[in-house]
């Protein structure tokens, strides 16, 4: 989809929320060239909590290891699992929030019905549940967080198909004798994907947030594999002898929040019909 410099105009959090997170996954595919030391092995209990200098530009954590390279492979971990999850939760919303809208009757009723179970409680604790009964680890973080936060996407596709099937060209579509299925995916979802889009790029956002406060909270990604949430959870007791270990992997997970968040504003206001 290509947008016109006229269209773009005016839509600084757009610029700038592209920007912030091109740079973050910059950062995460080129990690390995970015990051001057290796963030599990390269660990010298002699410079252990040395603070920000010309050799350790981030400062070292309380194991002697760069934090500045923690950070940049952390944002892999981060972005891994704001996008696999956000991809998982998409495809449920999407194929529940089509179909309800389109064939209606009592699949509507059922999908509607477990849609409003599912915002009714934090997607939160479902994660926490989720995460209590299956253990730890990286692959169960994509598991909690691609099965708990689809609800939003249901909704807001189900109501963009309720008012697309009444349009013309699905009427031509269904007189031509076109599938249902081919006119759901084929004529009508492709018509409705600006929404969907910007549910989606905020959803990443919000996935990012939720695995930090997982990994904060141990349930997350496991040591030594390094990860924003886990990085603040090991500099608690270091703050304030240490608070660099701690700054700079929030910094990191407010820039890429927020990158992503100004990211779907903005991609809301250009793709609004009522402010072309």
């Amino acid at each position: 989809m290509a947008f016109s410099k006229a269209a773009l105009k005016g839509k600084s959090n757009l610029i700038i929320g592209a920007v912030l997170t091109a740079l973050v996954i910059g950062m995460a595919v080129f990690a390995p060239l970015l990051a001057p030391y290796h963030p599990v092995n390269d660990a010298d209990l002699m410079v252990s909590e040395e603070p920000p200098s010309s050799d350790y530009l981030c400062g070292t954590d309380t194991q002697g290891r760069d934090v500045l390279s923690r950070v940049i492979y952390g944002s892999r971990i981060s972005l891994s699992v704001g996008l696999v999850s956000q991809l998982i939760n998409t495809l449920i919303g999407v194929f529940l929030g089509v179909t309800a809208g389109y064939f209606g009757t009592w699949w509507d009723d059922l999908v509607m019905g477990l849609t409003n179970i599912m915002l009714s409680i934090p997607s939160m604790i479902f994660a926490l549940a989720i995460m209590a009964l299956l253990g730890p680890g990286l692959v169960n973080v994509y598991i909690a967080l691609g099965f708990t936060n689809w609800s939003f996407t249901c909704r807001i596709t189900r109501s963009q198909v309720l008012s697309a099937k009444r349009i013309e060209y699905v009427r031509a579509a269904e007189a031509l004798g076109y599938g249902k299925w081919r006119i759901m995916f084929g004529q009508i979802l492709p018509n409705v994907v600006g929404p969907i889009l910007v549910i989606a790029t905020l959803g990443i956002a919000y996935a990012i947030l939720t695995e930090a406060s997982l990994s904060f909270l141990g349930l997350g990604t496991q040591p030594p594999t390094p990860s924003w949430g886990g990085m603040l959870s090991n500099a608690r007791e270091e703050f304030f002898t240490a608070p660099w270990i701690s700054i700079y992997p929030g910094l990191a997970i407010f820039v890429t929040v927020l990158g992503f968040n100004l990211l779907g504003d903005g991609l809301r206001d250009l793709l609004d019909p009522h402010k072309l």
